[in-house]
């Protein structure tokens, strides 16, 4: 039986096990970019998508228990001609080196920042915490949060 989700605010019905993990069916079925293949394990984030607002990592959540929720990738979140203020200043801060992590850290600080929109520098690291960037741009990850807080521009 098709499994419908709703992502970016448009219903997709997906014939796939429900056991599949989400990454593969935003990645395979709905041609989602976003959201990256990293460890397969749920440490890294690269794979994180918003699921009613909240940050889970898709590569070990079911496409079946997102089944009703509304799920965010990164392509929902802006467009080029008009980004999401975190994608914005992500741009501006020069905030991603290799950009692997990118993903999992702007939607990451996009859902911090729709919970508390004027967060401290701790409570942005441990926001992000779990996100693993290997490039080093964690100085200026921290200073784009900010600036998309309008904290630091």
């Amino acid at each position: 039986m098709p499994i419908e989700i709703n992502v970016n605010g448009r219903t997709s019905s997906v014939d796939v096990d429900p056991a599949t993990p989400l990454l593969y069916v935003l990645r395979n079925d709905l041609r989602l970019n976003g959201p990256r293949f990293g460890c397969g394990l749920g440490q890294c984030g690269a794979c994180a998508v918003l699921v009613d607002g909240t940050p889970v990592r898709s590569c070990v959540m079911p496409v079946s228990a997102a089944e009703g929720g509304e799920i965010t990738t990164l392509e929902g979140l802006g467009t080029a001609a008009e980004p999401h203020p975190v994608q914005a200043a992500f741009i501006a801060e020069q905030a991603a080196q290799c950009g692997y992590c990118s993903n999992g850290m702007i939607l990451s600080a996009a859902a911090l920042l729709e919970r508390n929109a004027n967060p401290s520098d701790a409570q942005i690291r441990e926001a992000l915490e779990t996100y693993l960037c290997r490039c080093g741009a964690h100085t200026r990850i921290l200073k784009a949060v900010r600036r998309a807080a309008g904290s630091d521009t």
